[in-house]
């Protein structure tokens, strides 16, 4: 789990782990940033930081799960939608991925 703060503010976070039990697959999970501090990059520096890390490093498959309003941004981090699939699941999340 990686946070992001201003001053004593935690205003982002963003976390990683292995997906399932893989070695080769982790998962992305809880990227969030405080609605008044969108659009300002932190998102952006929470998924370049998450893609140094080991589980990233170590994974040939990322996968996250987002929400609606989360879609277009994680598409211009280079994530697609899992298996061509852009509609929700039955968790009411959007799959997408990253292969390395």
């Amino acid at each position: 789990m990686y946070v992001v703060c201003d001053k004593a503010r935690i205003v982002g976070c963003g976390a990683i782990a292995g997906y399932r039990g893989s070695t080769t697959e982790s998962i992305l999970l809880t990227i969030f940033v405080l609605p008044g501090y969108q659009g300002k990059g932190i998102g952006k520096q929470i998924i370049q930081t998450l893609e140094r890390d080991e589980f990233f490093l170590r994974a040939k498959r990322i996968e996250i799960p987002s929400s609606i309003t989360a879609v277009d941004f994680y598409r211009k981090m280079g994530y697609e939608y899992k298996n061509g699939i852009a509609e929700l699941d039955d968790e009411q999340v959007y799959r997408l991925e990253k292969f390395r």
